[in-house]
């Protein structure tokens, strides 16, 4: 039997972007088609009217005519319904919407005292259960969308349950310098967001739909480009790890590696050593990526010593460069989760447990796997006895770093007007260049509030808001919205469905679905120089031309 995975691959031209879908489909569903048509056909022939032209001499036995004359059925419509396995059962999909919109908030709310249910109180509890009935909606859909599912993971888990038990405990992981009308103010913008997202969001849908026909360029990788980026990130991580001394130090502390990194001092040097982690980061985990695709989606691959070996290699040298020891948590739950929905590109099964089971990961293990970030001397001990003291702890302190930003402009620096923006757009521009290069904004805020350690988080909230004020903020998270669901759109058109290997969409989605966290979380300018270096390797390995003898089969 022929491997239905291989074999050559349409490319460009009108309509190249669903091809593979209805390619798929089509052999799929040819048996039920072809038996429904015999159905019909005996049934016509059974009332004396079978599938014969009207034109049939007089005389002329019809059944037997209908016998000769073979019309080819029509092809198979894709059915808009889901495949019965892609629909949560009810069993399951209600207590599931019970736990994450009701059950948790109101036993975490459950635990406060009545004096700290005030106005800020009840204005997180709401924004909590808004978290919970969107990250519902993600998890229970039908069709996989991948980066809004794992905003709204973030949503609920770093501005919704966390913020709302730091309230109820009264302990919060950075101190609040502002009054509490500041964390009023912020609490209300971050529901506000959540709204603005979901406008953004819904709004996408309506141009989808006038934009579906339109004929798309099919973006697929080049395979001797592939194997450039394969020698390029074994060519980079080799460099991180020689320049370490060995493999060793990656198995050590987050803080013995950054202040490896950051030995020089200065400026220049710090971005430097942000270059030579990105280099010896990036096009590993990216060259991992499509080679998984590229094994998953193709049998012949997998009989390939040519891919099976470098792929080999690569997984190595991610556990090396790229494990939750050395590396931030956050990077490492990009690592996670790309690797995940690349690997089980079309398990609903998969994408449910990510997003559900990611609930569960970030409350109860994710704070407590900081104990990799320092040597022994320099961890810290938490106060709290209480079930909720995971999170009080520095990992959830968004929505109190966006109160004490409201308190910093307020203080008399007023809003920055794009320029924050841009010093994180142009992030490889070094200061000695450009001496009004703007810091990070949690450093910046951090300096301003007295903290010593000013390695603060800064969301997507608080940077649009103090580059644009709350107008700029709620405009600039429609856009991300719409952007989101666009892309989660267009994955589930051609990368989700898709049974090319070479599908750049059906690598790209999940690589930006794990960093949403990063780049939610903040600081932007932290954030996007692993964003430029990723958007480089794309460039590299990216055609547009559909040759076959350099597609991937």
């Amino acid at each position: 039997m022929t491997d239905q995975t291989d074999g050559p691959r349409s490319g460009g031209g009108d309509g190249a972007g669903r091809v593979p879908l209805d390619e798929t489909v089509q052999i799929r569903m040819a048996p039920l088609a072809a038996k429904a048509a015999r159905r019909a056909r005996a049934s016509a022939e059974s009332s004396g009217d079978g599938d014969v032209p009207g034109d049939v001499p007089r005389g002329t036995d019809r059944r037997a005519a209908g016998a000769r004359i073979r019309r080819p059925f029509a092809p198979f419509v894709i059915p808009k319904s889901p495949a019965p396995r892609a629909v949560l059962s009810r069993a399951l999909a209600v207590p599931l919407v019970v736990a994450l919109v009701f059950v948790l908030p109101l036993a975490v709310a459950g635990r406060s005292q009545p004096d700290v249910r005030d106005a800020v109180f009840w204005l997180q509890l709401a924004t909590t259960c808004y978290a919970g009935a969107r990250l519902s909606a993600m998890i229970l859909t039908t069709r996989r969308r991948l980066i809004q599912g794992t905003v709204w993971l973030f949503c609920y888990v770093a501005m919704g349950v966390a913020p709302l038990a730091q309230i109820v405990l009264e302990q919060t992981p950075t101190p609040v310098v502002g009054t509490r009308g500041d964390f009023t103010m912020a609490v209300a913008l971050v529901l506000a967001g959540f709204v603005a997202f979901d406008v953004g969001a819904l709004l996408s849908r309506h141009a989808s739909e006038a934009r579906l026909s339109r004929p798309r360029p099919v973006a697929s990788v080049n395979k001797r480009r592939l194997y450039l980026l394969v020698i390029l990130a074994y060519a980079g991580s080799a460099l991180l790890i020689v320049s370490f001394g060995g493999p060793a130090p990656f198995f050590g502390s987050r803080q013995a590696i950054s202040d490896e990194l950051t030995g020089g001092g200065t400026s220049d040097s710090q971005v430097g050593s942000a270059f030579l982690r990105g280099f010896g980061t990036v096009p590993a985990l990216l060259a991992l990526l499509m080679l998984t695709r590229w094994l998953v989606m193709s049998r012949r691959a997998r009989r390939q010593p040519s891919v099976v070996l470098p792929w080999a290699g690569l997984v190595l040298i991610n556990a090396i460069v790229n494990n939750p020891i050395s590396n931030p948590r956050y990077w490492f739950l990009t690592v996670a989760f790309a690797l995940l929905f690349t690997a089980f590109p079309r398990s609903p099964v998969v994408y449910r447990a990510a997003l559900a089971g990611g609930v569960a990961a970030a409350v109860l293990l994710f704070p407590f796997a900081d104990k990799f970030r320092y040597d022994e001397g320099g961890r810290k001990q938490t106060q709290s006895g209480s079930v909720l003291e995971p999170l009080v702890m520095k990992d959830y302190d968004q929505t109190v770093m966006f109160a004490n930003t409201i308190s910093y402009v307020d203080s008399g620096t007023g809003h920055t007007y794009g320029k924050q923006l841009a010093s994180s757009a142009f992030f490889f521009v070094p200061r000695s260049v450009w001496e009004d290069k703007q810091l990070d904004s949690g450093v910046k805020v951090g300096t301003w509030m007295g903290m010593t350690n000013v390695n603060l988080s800064s969301p997507l909230w608080t940077e649009l808001w103090l580059d644009f004020g709350p107008l700029g903020m709620a405009g600039g998270l429609l856009l991300v919205g719409y952007a989101a669901a666009r892309t989660d759109r267009r994955f589930a058109e051609s990368g989700h469905m898709s049974r090319d290997p070479g599908n750049v969409m059906a690598t790209v989605v999940p690589l930006i679905a794990g960093y949403s966290f990063i780049l939610l979380r903040g600081p932007l300018l932290q954030a996007t120089g692993r964003i430029g270096i990723a958007v480089l390797c794309l460039a590299l390995v990216t055609t547009f031309r559909p040759e076959e003898h350099k597609r991937l089969h």
